[in-house]
């Protein structure tokens, strides 16, 4: 049977099982990906099998991380020269626009000012300590500590960007490798965050890849059935970056589904305990200091990229209670969510729920910035392993990111090279439709469990981690309904004897 058939039939009932010690080929099972192959020499051999040769996955695909990073630096070679240090709309023209040089100075690094605690010179309102979290600001600090002194300050920023590009480069290798080890059957589908366009393109616009890497880090570990380790990655991306905290609801509704009480526990004790950990310290010495993140989040209005910016353009007025109708929205989405992995025939993979809830959060959001998208990125790779779908969100997301750095130097530059209003909604909405037209598969593989990629072969949830394989204790909707029925055994990982006999009446601990 082809995947092309695969993809598109629905089988009566799943194969039994994956067979142990197997490792998936795309280009056995995605057209797209054997296509591609054929370019350099048609598809993998033994020495891409895991263990064979000093050639393993994981380090072939931290090499090709290390090359779509250096093409990105050489990217930003017209600005790292010239056109950050210019008037206007040069570093927008160039597409190599980066916030990294110009808050080196902006942000009180270069007069050695420390982040949190001293009082950015000149500042008013809620900007007047640095507006990121804790651990993204030591991020900062440790390049600043690294960045030579003395000389004239340009000199100083592109230092500062280089050494954080090359810590930017490192995150993205821990990325890739943890993504490779958390579908440990399907180490090659890491390829498509390793060659994404946006990663070249984005990857050192800001330091977003810092908590990229920290929650790929904890998808490995829980895919691991380590919950506690999981926690803390979860923990330390969240001080890093506010979205990473999202991983938890899908977490909490599918653990809650199969009874794991006590992993659930030991997952929110972790990344509860290690966000204190590193976030209290900052909080005693200056609070102020810690919380210009949140205000200056929450004070912040309609911005580019967001569709809320399309609606007050359109209006010519900003829009009252922003902040209700973007509560409201993300509770509602995260309700229907939570519904899908309750009443799903079959529990939902945990990188499907996450991908889910990270995609409406960046829908809602009110700003929409370029390097957002490697948010997305892992958490798309692992729930829709598919290369043709990958490659039409990349494409409407590239489109992107020229969009708004060509609509920016049209107003910015005085000779108005770029696309104007209408033309930069039009990208926006380009965004907007490749994330839902992903949102829209993922959904489908829950409801339609035989046409996911990852479980056609009879696999459960290979990231799933204590939940693969799993039989559930708790269900809603559809899954109750045929959990008396016979038809409800074609849908279970476990075989049907576990799921369709009651469960025991016992202690949550004892279920795990």
């Amino acid at each position: 049977m082809t995947s092309s058939v695969r993809d598109e039939e629905v089988p009566a009932a799943p194969p039994a099982g994956p067979q142990a010690n197997t490792v998936v080929v795309p280009a056995d099972e995605d057209p797209v990906a054997a296509a591609g192959s054929e370019v350099i020499g048609g598809p993998p051999g033994r020495r891409a099998l895991l263990g064979v040769s000093w050639w393993i996955p994981a380090r072939f695909l931290a090499l090709v991380v290390i090359v779509v990073s250096v093409l990105g630096m050489a990217q930003k070679l017209p600005c790292y020269n010239a056109a950050w240090f210019q008037p206007g709309s040069p570093q927008y023209v160039h597409a190599c626009y980066s916030d990294i040089p110009h808050l080196f100075s902006g942000r009180g690094f270069a007069a050695g000012l420390h982040p949190y605690v001293d009082r950015i010179p000149g500042t008013t309102g809620d900007l007047q300590f640095l507006e990121y979290p804790v651990l993204t600001g030591l991020f900062m600090q440790i390049a600043a500590w690294l960045t030579p002194g003395g000389g004239a300050l340009q000199d100083q920023e592109r230092w500062f960007w280089t050494i954080n590009a090359g810590l930017l480069m490192a995150c993205a290798v821990v990325a890739v490798v943890a993504l490779s080890r958390t579908h440990r059957r399907r180490p090659w589908d890491a390829l498509m965050f390793a060659l994404a366009p946006v990663l070249l393109l984005n990857a050192t616009v800001n330091w977003d890849l810092l908590a990229v890497a920290l929650a790929a880090v904890a998808l490995a570990w829980w895919s691991g059935s380590r919950p506690v380790w999981a926690g803390v990655f979860i923990g330390l991306a969240t001080a890093a970056k506010l979205y990473p905290v999202l991983l938890l609801g899908p977490l909490v509704v599918l653990c809650w589904r199969a009874g794991r009480t006590r992993d659930l526990r030991a997952l929110l004790g972790g990344a509860v305990g290690t966000w204190l950990l590193v976030n209290l310290p900052i909080m005693m010495a200056n609070w102020q200091g810690w919380s210009t993140f949140y205000v200056f989040s929450k004070h912040r209005t309609e911005d580019y990229g967001s569709l809320w910016l399309i609606l007050m353009q359109n209006r010519g007025v900003g829009l009252a209670n922003l902040d209700t109708f973007i509560a409201v929205l993300m509770v509602l989405s995260c309700a229907g969510i939570a519904w899908l992995g309750l009443a799903a025939p079959r529990r939902p993979r945990v990188v499907q729920l996450a991908f889910l809830v990270v995609a409406a959060f960046v829908v809602f959001n009110k700003v929409y910035s370029p390097q957002y998208v490697l948010w997305l990125l892992p958490l798309a790779v692992l729930a829709r392993p598919r290369w043709r779908d990958f490659l039409i969100w990349q494409a409407c997301e590239v489109l992107y990111t020229l969009g708004i750095w060509s609509h920016l130097g049209f107003v910015t530059g005085p000779k108005q090279h770029g696309i104007g209003e209408s033309w930069y909604h039009f990208a926006i909405l380009l965004h907007l439709l490749g994330t839902l037209y992903l949102v829209g598969m993922v959904i489908r593989d829950i409801l339609l469990p035989d046409r996911d990629p990852v479980r056609w072969d009879g696999s459960d949830d290979p990231s799933g981690g204590v939940l693969d394989g799993a039989p559930d204790v708790f269900v809603l909707g559809t899954a109750r309904r045929l959990r008396e029925e016979e038809s409800y055994a074609g849908y279970a990982p476990a075989g049907p004897e576990a799921w369709l006999e009651e469960p025991p009446a016992a202690e949550p601990a004892a279920k795990d």
